[in-house]
This record gives structure tokens, C-alpha cells and sequence, in this order.
């Protein structure tokens, strides 16, 4: 009998931590771009402007304050945006025309063009 009050006090101990410990995750803000993305845009800043230190810096404040103007959400559809207009050709004709997606691309770019006034 012991045993099985013993082996319920585990139970509701392991339920109790781990139901501690999913109310900790909390939704992150909608600025916090996913280090992949960031690293992704410090590399391609960094081979446009140079690789060095100083230049690091700013594309690191860049790619910040891009974060703080616009939700990662809105800079990942934009960028998605950007790329499948490399492609050309008919099929891509509706990311170079919809008012909606044009919309996007505008937003990432008064995005970056803060970032460059006031890192760069």
C-alpha cells in the first residue's frame, strides 16, 4: 500500500512539474526573429558591404532594427516574396502585380531603409 501511495505521489509530482514547466513557454514577441534568420541576413550584408568588424556591427544593427519595425512574420512573407520574383516569367507575374504583396515588399523596404539610415 505504501508503494502505491508513494508511486501517486510521484505521478502527481512529475504532472505537477511538467505542467510548471509548460507555463513558463510563453509566445515570443513578434519581433523575435529566429537566429537562422538573422545570421542569414548578417552573412548576405556582410558580402555586399565587406567582412570585417565594423562592418559586422552595422549589418548586425541592420537586420535589429528591422526586427523592431516589422513582425518576423511580415519579413519572412516579403522576402519569400522577393525571391520567387528572381524566377520570372509568367508564372511569377502575380508577385509583381498584387496589391497585397506589393504591399509586403514596400513595408521591407521602408524597413531597410531605416535600418541603413541609422546603422549605416
Amino acid at each position: 500500500m505504501r508503494k502505491s501511495i508513494a508511486a501517486a505521489a510521484c505521478s502527481a509530482f512529475v504532472v505537477a512539474a511538467l505542467t510548471a514547466t509548460a507555463s513558463f513557454a510563453v509566445e515570443l514577441p513578434k519581433n523575435d526573429y529566429p537566429t537562422s534568420a538573422r545570421a542569414d541576413y548578417v552573412f548576405a550584408c556582410m558580402q555586399t558591404n565587406g567582412q570585417n568588424r565594423i562592418v559586422l556591427e552595422k549589418c548586425s544593427c541592420s537586420i535589429d532594427t528591422i526586427a523592431s519595425l516589422l513582425p518576423y512574420d511580415e519579413y519572412e512573407a516579403a522576402e519569400t516574396i522577393m525571391s520567387v520574383r528572381q524566377k520570372g516569367g509568367e508564372s511569377v507575374a502575380m508577385f509583381n502585380s498584387f496589391p497585397p504583396f506589393l504591399e509586403k515588399v514596400k513595408n521591407l523596404k521602408r524597413a531597410q531603409v531605416e535600418a541603413e539610415l541609422r546603422c549605416f
